[in-house]
Protein backbone atom coordinates (compact mmCIF):
# COMPACT_ATOMS: atom_id res chain seq x y z
CA UNK A 1 0.00 0.00 0.00
CA UNK A 2 1.44 3.25 -1.02
CA UNK A 3 -0.36 6.04 0.84
CA UNK A 4 1.51 9.32 0.46
CA UNK A 5 3.28 9.00 -2.49
CA UNK A 6 6.69 11.50 -2.73
CA UNK A 7 8.71 9.57 -5.20
CA UNK A 8 10.98 12.12 -6.60
CA UNK A 9 11.47 12.74 -9.85
CA UNK A 10 13.85 14.96 -11.98
CA UNK A 11 14.56 15.18 -15.84
CA UNK A 12 18.36 15.62 -17.24
CA UNK A 13 20.09 14.22 -19.88
CA UNK A 14 21.09 10.50 -20.93
CA UNK A 15 22.64 9.90 -17.21
CA UNK A 16 20.67 8.47 -14.81
CA UNK A 17 20.99 8.04 -11.18
CA UNK A 18 18.03 6.02 -9.30
CA UNK A 19 18.81 7.12 -5.60
CA UNK A 20 16.50 4.90 -2.81
CA UNK A 21 15.26 5.93 0.61
CA UNK A 22 16.42 3.77 4.04
CA UNK A 23 13.79 1.53 5.59
CA UNK A 24 11.00 3.33 7.13
CA UNK A 25 12.06 6.36 5.61
CA UNK A 26 11.12 8.56 2.54
CA UNK A 27 12.55 10.43 -0.78
CA UNK A 28 13.03 13.38 1.25
CA UNK A 29 16.02 11.55 2.47
CA UNK A 30 17.83 11.68 -0.39
CA UNK A 31 16.22 14.36 -1.84
CA UNK A 32 19.51 17.13 -1.36
CA UNK A 33 21.94 14.55 -3.07
CA UNK A 34 18.86 14.45 -6.03
CA UNK A 35 19.09 18.02 -6.74
CA UNK A 36 22.84 18.11 -6.51
CA UNK A 37 23.07 16.04 -8.99
CA UNK A 38 20.34 17.02 -10.86
CA UNK A 39 21.72 20.68 -11.02
CA UNK A 40 24.38 19.06 -12.60
CA UNK A 41 22.17 17.65 -16.11
CA UNK A 42 21.41 14.51 -14.64
CA UNK A 43 18.24 12.60 -14.40
CA UNK A 44 17.59 11.68 -11.15
CA UNK A 45 14.75 9.39 -9.91
CA UNK A 46 13.51 8.57 -5.85
CA UNK A 47 11.28 6.45 -5.38
CA UNK A 48 8.72 6.01 -2.67
CA UNK A 49 8.98 2.35 -1.63
CA UNK A 50 6.36 -0.01 -1.38
CA UNK A 51 4.47 0.24 2.11
CA UNK A 52 6.42 3.28 3.21
CA UNK A 53 4.14 6.85 3.59
CA UNK A 54 1.98 5.85 5.76
CA UNK A 55 1.33 3.49 8.94
CA UNK A 56 3.58 0.83 10.70
CA UNK A 57 0.39 -1.70 9.63
CA UNK A 58 1.46 -0.69 5.91
CA UNK A 59 5.07 -1.33 6.40
CA UNK A 60 4.29 -4.39 8.58
CA UNK A 61 2.36 -5.69 5.39
CA UNK A 62 4.74 -5.16 2.78
CA UNK A 63 7.99 -7.66 1.77
CA UNK A 64 11.25 -6.72 0.80
CA UNK A 65 10.20 -8.50 -2.49
CA UNK A 66 7.68 -5.73 -2.69
CA UNK A 67 10.09 -2.99 -1.95
CA UNK A 68 12.52 -4.06 -4.63
CA UNK A 69 9.66 -4.31 -7.23
CA UNK A 70 9.56 -0.66 -6.50
CA UNK A 71 12.89 -0.11 -7.28
CA UNK A 72 12.41 -2.24 -10.68
CA UNK A 73 10.01 0.01 -12.11
CA UNK A 74 11.97 3.00 -11.05
CA UNK A 75 15.17 1.41 -13.15
CA UNK A 76 12.86 0.24 -15.71
CA UNK A 77 11.72 4.03 -16.10
CA UNK A 78 14.96 5.35 -16.09
CA UNK A 79 16.11 3.28 -18.48
CA UNK A 80 13.32 4.21 -21.23
CA UNK A 81 15.12 7.98 -20.87
CA UNK A 82 18.55 7.30 -20.33
CA UNK A 83 21.94 5.59 -22.20
CA UNK A 84 23.74 5.03 -18.68
CA UNK A 85 21.42 4.34 -15.37
CA UNK A 86 23.43 4.33 -11.56
CA UNK A 87 21.82 2.77 -8.98
CA UNK A 88 22.15 2.98 -5.43
CA UNK A 89 20.73 4.83 -1.82
CA UNK A 90 20.71 5.24 1.53
CA UNK A 91 21.33 2.29 4.35
CA UNK A 92 18.61 0.13 3.18
CA UNK A 93 18.06 1.83 -0.11
CA UNK A 94 21.98 0.86 -0.46
CA UNK A 95 21.14 -2.73 -0.16
CA UNK A 96 18.43 -2.63 -2.88
CA UNK A 97 21.07 -1.08 -5.15
CA UNK A 98 22.95 -3.67 -5.17
CA UNK A 99 20.60 -5.87 -5.58
CA UNK A 100 19.72 -4.57 -8.53
CA UNK A 101 23.07 -4.53 -9.57
CA UNK A 102 23.07 -8.17 -9.38
CA UNK A 103 19.88 -9.09 -11.01
CA UNK A 104 20.15 -6.48 -14.00
CA UNK A 105 23.70 -5.86 -14.63
CA UNK A 106 23.08 -5.20 -18.22
CA UNK A 107 20.77 -2.26 -17.24
CA UNK A 108 23.13 -0.86 -14.28
CA UNK A 109 26.16 1.04 -15.08
CA UNK A 110 27.46 2.16 -11.38
CA UNK A 111 26.52 2.00 -7.98
CA UNK A 112 26.11 4.78 -4.89
CA UNK A 113 26.14 3.46 -2.14
CA UNK A 114 25.78 5.51 0.89
CA UNK A 115 25.91 4.29 4.93
CA UNK A 116 25.06 0.48 3.32
CA UNK A 117 23.49 -1.39 6.43
CA UNK A 118 23.65 -5.26 6.23
CA UNK A 119 23.57 -5.71 10.01
CA UNK A 120 22.97 -2.94 12.62
CA UNK A 121 26.41 -2.50 14.46
CA UNK A 122 26.35 1.24 15.63
CA UNK A 123 28.06 2.78 18.43
CA UNK A 124 23.91 3.63 19.43
CA UNK A 125 22.92 0.23 19.24
CA UNK A 126 21.78 -1.45 22.67
CA UNK A 127 23.17 -5.01 22.37
CA UNK A 128 20.15 -6.93 23.35
CA UNK A 129 19.10 -5.52 19.76
CA UNK A 130 21.39 -8.22 18.44
CA UNK A 131 18.75 -10.83 19.89
CA UNK A 132 16.38 -9.90 17.27
CA UNK A 133 18.49 -12.26 14.70
CA UNK A 134 17.14 -15.28 16.70
CA UNK A 135 13.44 -14.40 15.87
CA UNK A 136 12.92 -16.92 13.00
CA UNK A 137 9.09 -15.85 11.80
CA UNK A 138 7.58 -12.96 10.42
CA UNK A 139 4.65 -13.51 12.77
CA UNK A 140 7.06 -13.06 15.61
CA UNK A 141 8.59 -10.11 14.47
CA UNK A 142 5.73 -8.26 14.57
CA UNK A 143 5.24 -8.35 18.25
CA UNK A 144 8.30 -5.96 18.57
CA UNK A 145 8.90 -2.26 17.53
CA UNK A 146 11.90 -0.55 17.01
CA UNK A 147 11.91 3.44 18.19
CA UNK A 148 14.49 5.82 16.65
CA UNK A 149 16.96 6.27 19.24
CA UNK A 150 19.02 9.39 19.79
CA UNK A 151 21.12 10.75 17.92
CA UNK A 152 18.54 10.13 15.13
CA UNK A 153 21.81 9.39 12.74
CA UNK A 154 22.72 12.94 12.66
CA UNK A 155 24.94 14.73 14.21
CA UNK A 156 24.05 17.80 13.41
CA UNK A 157 21.77 19.36 16.05
CA UNK A 158 19.56 22.06 14.32
CA UNK A 159 19.19 19.32 11.63
CA UNK A 160 18.37 16.56 14.17
CA UNK A 161 15.69 18.94 15.78
CA UNK A 162 13.81 19.66 12.21
CA UNK A 163 13.66 15.95 11.28
CA UNK A 164 12.74 14.83 15.00
CA UNK A 165 9.71 17.63 14.80
CA UNK A 166 8.41 16.42 11.29
CA UNK A 167 8.62 12.95 12.76
CA UNK A 168 6.35 13.39 15.83
CA UNK A 169 4.43 15.80 13.50
CA UNK A 170 3.45 12.87 11.20
CA UNK A 171 4.89 15.19 8.60
CA UNK A 172 5.51 11.60 6.00
CA UNK A 173 6.28 14.45 3.64
CA UNK A 174 9.75 15.17 5.26
CA UNK A 175 10.62 12.37 7.80
CA UNK A 176 9.40 8.63 8.28
CA UNK A 177 8.27 6.40 11.06
CA UNK A 178 9.31 6.83 14.50
CA UNK A 179 8.98 3.54 14.92
CA UNK A 180 10.29 0.75 12.72
CA UNK A 181 7.95 -2.45 13.11
CA UNK A 182 9.69 -5.37 14.08
CA UNK A 183 8.56 -7.52 10.69
CA UNK A 184 10.12 -4.52 8.19
CA UNK A 185 13.27 -5.31 10.11
CA UNK A 186 12.69 -9.18 9.85
CA UNK A 187 12.10 -8.36 6.19
CA UNK A 188 15.25 -6.32 5.84
CA UNK A 189 17.18 -9.68 6.97
CA UNK A 190 15.53 -11.46 4.51
CA UNK A 191 16.62 -9.06 1.59
CA UNK A 192 20.51 -9.01 3.29
CA UNK A 193 20.21 -12.70 3.43
CA UNK A 194 19.06 -12.98 -0.22
CA UNK A 195 21.72 -10.59 -1.52
CA UNK A 196 24.86 -11.94 0.32
CA UNK A 197 25.33 -14.86 -1.96
CA UNK A 198 25.08 -12.57 -4.80
CA UNK A 199 27.58 -9.77 -4.21
CA UNK A 200 30.53 -11.97 -5.70
CA UNK A 201 28.37 -11.39 -8.91
CA UNK A 202 28.75 -7.65 -8.97
CA UNK A 203 31.35 -6.37 -11.19
CA UNK A 204 29.91 -2.61 -11.56
CA UNK A 205 32.03 0.60 -10.15
CA UNK A 206 31.07 1.01 -6.47
CA UNK A 207 31.07 4.14 -4.73
CA UNK A 208 30.80 3.93 -0.51
CA UNK A 209 30.40 6.84 1.64
CA UNK A 210 30.31 5.15 5.09
CA UNK A 211 30.62 7.89 8.14
CA UNK A 212 33.25 6.82 10.84
CA UNK A 213 30.75 7.65 13.52
CA UNK A 214 28.23 5.89 12.23
CA UNK A 215 25.46 5.76 15.16
CA UNK A 216 23.59 2.71 13.44
CA UNK A 217 25.69 0.27 10.62
CA UNK A 218 29.15 0.46 11.93
CA UNK A 219 31.85 0.92 8.87
CA UNK A 220 32.30 -2.76 9.17
CA UNK A 221 29.62 -2.89 7.00
CA UNK A 222 31.27 -0.82 4.33
CA UNK A 223 34.51 -2.95 4.84
CA UNK A 224 32.57 -6.54 4.72
CA UNK A 225 31.07 -5.27 0.87
CA UNK A 226 34.67 -3.95 -0.35
CA UNK A 227 36.30 -7.46 0.65
CA UNK A 228 32.73 -9.14 -1.09
CA UNK A 229 32.19 -7.39 -4.52
CA UNK A 230 33.85 -8.08 -7.25
CA UNK A 231 34.23 -4.95 -8.39
CA UNK A 232 36.58 -1.86 -8.40
CA UNK A 233 35.57 0.35 -5.13
CA UNK A 234 36.12 3.93 -4.45
CA UNK A 235 35.51 4.32 -0.67
CA UNK A 236 35.59 7.44 1.38
CA UNK A 237 35.06 7.64 4.95
CA UNK A 238 33.27 10.35 6.57
CA UNK A 239 34.20 12.23 9.46
CA UNK A 240 31.98 14.73 10.64
CA UNK A 241 28.84 13.01 10.03
CA UNK A 242 26.28 10.18 11.60
CA UNK A 243 24.31 7.62 9.64
CA UNK A 244 22.13 9.87 7.45
CA UNK A 245 24.91 11.35 5.78
CA UNK A 246 22.64 12.50 2.99
CA UNK A 247 21.08 15.12 5.14
CA UNK A 248 23.41 15.70 8.17
CA UNK A 249 26.81 17.81 7.70
CA UNK A 250 28.73 16.53 4.71
CA UNK A 251 25.98 16.45 2.53
CA UNK A 252 27.54 18.69 0.09
CA UNK A 253 30.39 16.38 0.38
CA UNK A 254 28.24 13.38 -0.49
CA UNK A 255 26.71 15.17 -3.64
CA UNK A 256 30.46 16.11 -5.31
CA UNK A 257 32.00 12.22 -4.47
CA UNK A 258 29.00 10.94 -6.62
CA UNK A 259 29.64 13.58 -8.97
CA UNK A 260 33.26 12.70 -9.25
CA UNK A 261 32.25 9.17 -9.77
CA UNK A 262 29.70 9.28 -11.71
CA UNK A 263 31.57 11.84 -14.12
CA UNK A 264 34.61 9.48 -14.30
CA UNK A 265 31.98 6.71 -15.22
CA UNK A 266 30.75 8.10 -17.89
CA UNK A 267 33.62 9.32 -19.62
CA UNK A 268 35.11 6.05 -19.06
CA UNK A 269 32.19 4.40 -20.97
CA UNK A 270 32.08 7.03 -23.37
CA UNK A 271 35.85 6.54 -24.45
CA UNK A 272 35.42 2.66 -24.65
CA UNK A 273 32.08 3.10 -27.32
CA UNK A 274 34.39 5.68 -28.92
CA UNK A 275 37.57 2.54 -29.16
CA UNK A 276 34.62 0.21 -30.76
CA UNK A 277 33.43 2.75 -33.43
CA UNK A 278 37.52 3.49 -34.33
CA UNK A 279 37.92 -0.28 -34.60
CA UNK A 280 34.51 -0.96 -36.67
CA UNK A 281 35.38 1.86 -39.04
CA UNK A 282 38.93 0.74 -39.33
CA UNK A 283 37.63 -2.87 -40.31
CA UNK A 284 35.07 -1.56 -42.68
CA UNK A 285 37.67 0.37 -44.49
CA UNK A 286 40.13 -2.73 -44.65
CA UNK A 287 37.03 -4.98 -46.12
CA UNK A 288 36.74 -2.03 -48.20
CA UNK A 289 40.45 -2.03 -49.37
CA UNK A 290 39.70 -5.67 -49.60
CA UNK A 291 37.40 -5.24 -52.58
CA UNK A 292 38.92 -3.06 -54.26
CA UNK A 293 42.13 -5.31 -54.53
CA UNK A 294 40.00 -8.09 -55.55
Amino acid sequence: MLTNDHTIKIKGGKVGVLLVHGLAGTPAEVRYVAGGLARLGYTVHCPQLAGHGGTEADLTASTWEDWYATCERALDELRKECDTVLVGGLSTGAVLGLMLAARRPADVAGTLLYSPTLWLSGWSIPWYSRLFSLVRTKRFASKFSFSDRAPHGIKDERIRDFIMKAMCNGDSANAGLLNTPGAAVFEHRRLVGALKPLLGRITQPTLILHPREDDMAGIDNAQFLQRKLAARIEMTVLEDSYHMITIDRQRQTVVDRSAQFIAVLTAEKAAVVAKAELQRKARTSALATLAVAA
